[in-house]
């Protein structure tokens, strides 16, 4: 089984690698009892230069080649990034722009960010989701944003180990647990076989309105 971990981060240190570390070490924990996982980490910085010219003459680079080849051929995605004006960062979104577009449909995808104020966790919803929903990927239900005063507090553990559960289960192609309660079912409907709502045309219900 194989797990990559794509991060964004530009410093070293970096937060946003601490972030992929964590919840990769996590996602580790939850599989290896039925597998062994092979993690690989794709540290963009080092992919810059080689994703720019990717853009120019259509050619990825030896190394830029060998990271779309380990995330196309992954079991599972860990994908981090920095907040950069209130949106993934421009390094982060250009390496998934020179992906194939096929190359994530149907495969499982932990999102996560990180950012130095609480007011940026909404990008996960309003960037990354829709991103990777565009390219077909599974996207876990939880998404993980750690911002400056995170570390350390109570909340992130636990959001890094329910993300890294629900990854965990899709590498395994177990399906995805549910949000959606059951639907309710009609007594009338379980004697009859049939439901006895009416259902009025509309262009009668504004004749009737007309006609007040």
């Amino acid at each position: 089984m194989r797990l990559v971990v794509v991060s964004a981060g530009l410093s070293v240190p970096s937060s946003t690698r601490l972030l992929a570390d964590r919840l990769s070490a996590a996602t580790v924990g939850r599989t290896a009892a039925g597998a062994d996982v092979d993690v690989e980490v794709v540290e963009l910085r080092d992919l810059a230069v080689e994703i720019a010219h990717n853009f120019t003459n259509g050619f990825p680079g030896r190394k830029l080649a060998a990271a779309l080849a380990a995330v196309t051929a992954a079991d599972g995605l860990i994908v981090v990034t920095p907040v950069f004006s209130a949106s993934y960062s421009g390094l982060f979104k250009s390496f998934f722009d020179v992906i194939d577009p096929d190359a994530l449909a149907g495969k499982p995808v932990l999102i996560a960010a990180t950012g130095g104020s609480a007011r940026h966790s909404l990008v996960l919803e309003h960037a990354l989701r829709p991103l990777f929903s565009y390219l077909r990927a599974v996207v876990v239900p939880t998404a993980v944003y750690a911002a400056s005063e995170d570390w350390g507090a109570e909340g992130l553990p636990e959001r890094i180990e329910r993300a890294a559960a629900e990854l965990a289960t899709l590498m395994k192609g177990l399906p995805a647990p549910s949000t959606r309660s059951a639907p309710v079912k009609d007594d009338r409907e379980e004697e009859t076989g049939k439901s006895e709502l009416t259902v009025v045309p509309f262009a009668d219900q504004l004749a009737a309105l007309a006609a007040r």
